[in-house]
């Protein structure tokens, strides 16, 4: 089929070849775990969009906000627990779309795309093929400026799981101004008495 669309050079379906390939030649469970330390364990490839592009800033859910009554305004309504900038949501909004409308948004997030591609050809992943495939497709060639800066955040590693935690770990949660013991008197006091003392 994606031989016969001809919108992938050959080179890149032989790479689609060999990681369906791989895919149907291992014990499934060990490729499924190998996926998940891939792409779930490890933020430089994540398959989240807008984690490389806003990580856990604010400007994060705006933009989630947005794809979603984007998704909205072609007739999709998000009925999965997924989000909405998660690679294969997005894939499955694009192939709704006319081809040029679907190579420009594609183009959108090349830079994107093009970092996890680099990120996998070092780890020499198969699921490189798949970026090839997405990258061959944009109506434009990646920002490699936006690239590089994406490249320069430091790659992880999904077998240190210690720098692991240390990555997901939330924030501590304070109330009001000033510094976290402080926190909020109301609430404080309401700890305190909770904990048998008294203020």
């Amino acid at each position: 089929m994606v031989r016969q669309e001809g919108l992938v050079p050959e080179r890149i379906v032989n790479s689609l070849g060999k990681l369906a390939e791989h895919i149907t030649s291992h014990d499934l469970y060990t490729v499924q775990a190998a996926y998940v330390d891939l792409f779930d364990r490890t933020r430089s490839v994540s398959l989240h969009l807008y984690e490389h592009v806003h990580g856990e800033s604010r400007e994060r859910g705006p933009a989630m906000v947005g794809l979603v009554e984007l998704y909205r305004t072609h007739g999709l309504e998000m009925e999965v627990s997924d989000l909405p900038d998660y690679l294969p949501v997005f894939l499955e909004f694009l192939s709704i779309l006319p081809e040029p409308d679907a190579a420009s948004l594609i183009g959108e997030a090349a830079h994107v795309l093009e970092a996890i591609a680099e990120r996998l050809k070092t780890r020499r992943s198969p699921y490189r093929a798949v970026f090839g495939a997405l990258l061959a497709i944009s109506d434009r060639p990646a920002d490699q400026a936006a690239v590089e800066s994406l490249l320069a955040i430091k790659d992880d590693d999904p077998s240190d799981l210690e720098a692991l935690d240390k990555a997901w770990e939330e924030e501590a949660v304070t109330f009001g101004p000033g510094p976290e013991k402080d926190g909020c008197p109301k609430a404080q006091a309401m700890l305190n008495t909770m904990q048998g003392t008294r203020q």
